[in-house]
């Protein structure tokens, strides 16, 4: 099962104003620079945790539908499903009513009843599911622990701007790790 990005954040979960507070930065002479930084640490955040902090949407594939009838959508949480297709032999696109999922938000997975869905013909990626995941509101839905992980790793990317000499490891913070702990989606 592959994921695929479709839309991009519209904004990131901290602020330039509030990641600039946290450094305290007084000037605006660094803003591309802690902007980039943000960006990147929300990026580390969701790729450690498997969520997508702000509302995005991706589009999901896979080679045939699952037998239990349940498919885990990651990055996590879902909100919406928003178009299901199934790929025939000759490689042709065929909708399938998405009132035939339902959502289960809490484990972030969509289930049916797989024998009533067509089967795709074509062998690999024969489904696409386009889905809308995320938290939603970067200063309301987005969990304040998860914030404060990417403003601490703003501030270390910030403060290491410098290269690394070859053969040495950059730790990040241990607060950093703790914190993104609970949230973590595992693979099994």
């Amino acid at each position: 099962m592959a994921s695929i990005l479709l839309s991009t954040p519209a904004v990131e979960p901290v602020t330039l104003d509030e990641a600039r507070a946290f450094l305290r930065v007084e000037t605006n002479d660094d803003d591309e620079v802690i902007a980039a930084l943000v960006g990147g640490a929300r990026i580390h955040v969701e790729a450690q945790t498997r969520r997508a902090l702000i509302t995005q949407g991706w589009r999901i594939s896979a080679d045939a539908w699952p037998a239990d009838g349940r498919l885990k959508i990651a990055p996590a949480p879902l909100q919406t499903l928003d178009a299901a297709r199934v790929y025939d032999i000759d490689n042709v696109a065929h909708d399938v009513d998405i009132q035939a999922f339902v959502l289960d938000r809490a484990n972030s997975a969509l289930i049916f009843a797989p024998w009533a869905l067509p089967a795709p013909g074509r062998l690999a990626a024969g489904i696409e599911l386009d889905v809308t995941v995320g938290y939603g509101d970067a200063a309301v839905d987005v969990p304040e622990a998860l914030r404060q992980v990417i403003r601490l790793l703003t501030a270390h990317w910030y403060e290491n701007r410098g290269l690394a000499a070859l053969g040495t490891v950059t730790v990040l913070p241990s607060t950093v790790a703790a914190l993104i702990a609970p949230y973590r989606v595992l693979a099994l």
